[in-house]
C-alpha cells in the first residue's frame, strides 16, 4: 500500500507547501479567478501563478475552463475533499514510515548508558532517553501477568540499583500500572 499512495500523498503536500499557493488555494475556495486576477490580488508576476496553478493542477486540486479570451480557474473542492480523507485515512500516514526502524533511537540509547553486562552505568537527565531505557526494562515483562512489588525490584535490580525511580517512571510514563500491590504491563 506504501508503495501506490507515497508518491501521491508526496504531491498533494508539495502543491500546498507552498505559501502562494495556500493562498491561491484560500482564493479559488471562494469564487473562480483568472491568472491575471490572481496575480494582481497576489501582487506577484502573472508567470508566478501560472506556475503555482501547474503545480496545483498537477496533483489535481485546480481546474481551469475557458470563458471568452480568458481561462478562469476554480478550486475542485471535492477533489480536495476526496484526497484528504483518502490520504489521511487511518491507516495511510502511518503505513509511509513502515519500513522504518522505529526502534533505532532506543537502541542507540540503552546501548549508551548500558555496560556490557546489560545494566545502566546511570539513568539519564532527559525524560525520552530516561523513557527509551524504560521500554527496553519492560521486556523484561510478560503482558498479562501481574507482579508484586518485590518481584518489579527483583528485574529492575538488573538493570540499575535505582528501582524506585524505575517504577515510578513505569506508572508516570503509562508503561504500567498498579493498583492493590501488583504491578502488570499496560
Amino acid at each position: 500500500m506504501t508503495d501506490d499512495i507515497t508518491p501521491e500523498l508526496l504531491q498533494f503536500f508539495k502543491a500546498l507547501a507552498d505559501e502562494t499557493r495556500l493562498k491561491i488555494v484560500g482564493l479559488l475556495a471562494r469564487e473562480t479567478y483568472s491568472g491575471e486576477q490572481l496575480a494582481a490580488i497576489l501582487g506577484v508576476k502573472a508567470a508566478t501563478v501560472s506556475h503555482h496553478l501547474a503545480r496545483l493542477d498537477e496533483a489535481g486540486l485546480v481546474s481551469a475552463g475557458a470563458t471568452g479570451h480568458s481561462k478562469l480557474y476554480a478550486l475542485r473542492l471535492d477533489a480536495v475533499q476526496t484526497m484528504a480523507r483518502r490520504l489521511l485515512a487511518r491507516d495511510t500516514l502511518p503505513q509511509t514510515a513502515a519500513d522504518l526502524d522505529v526502534d533505532a533511537y532506543d537502541r542507540k540509547v540503552v546501548k549508551d548508558f548500558s555496560n556490557r553486562d546489560g545494566a545502566f552505568k546511570a539513568l539519564p537527565v532527559q525524560e525520552k532517553k530516561f523513557i527509551a531505557l524504560l521500554r527496553h526494562v519492560l521486556k523484561a515483562f510478560k503482558p498479562g501477568s501481574t507482579y508484586t512489588e518485590k518481584q518489579v525490584n527483583e528485574i529492575m535490580a538488573r538493570y540499575h540499583p535505582d528501582t524506585a525511580s524505575l517504577r515510578r517512571g513505569m506508572i508516570e510514563f503509562k508503561l504500567m500500572k498498579r493498583a492493590d500491590g501488583k504491578y502488570w504491563v499496560v
